[in-house]
């Protein structure tokens, strides 16, 4: 009598490569959303950057006596 080899089911297989791939979907989601937070964070201290830089020269012109030199 031949030994029955046992079933093989790829039933499992085939449910955690979905739970994977909707892992994987998921975490790629996220990482996009953190590159456009830090691309508006970014944006936002350039900004920043540009407003202190014109309320300094605006100060420079007022108070110090002349127009400001950007070296």
């Amino acid at each position: 009598m031949p030994s029955a080899a046992p079933p093989t089911s790829h039933a499992g297989s085939e449910g955690l490569q979905t739970l994977f791939a909707w892992q994987a979907a998921c975490f790629d989601s996220l990482v996009q959303a953190q590159c456009i937070q830090l691309q508006a964070l970014a944006a936002w201290q350039r900004s920043c950057i540009a407003v202190n830089q014109e309320l300094r020269d605006q100060w420079i012109a007022r108070f110090g006596g002349g127009v400001p030199l950007d070296g």
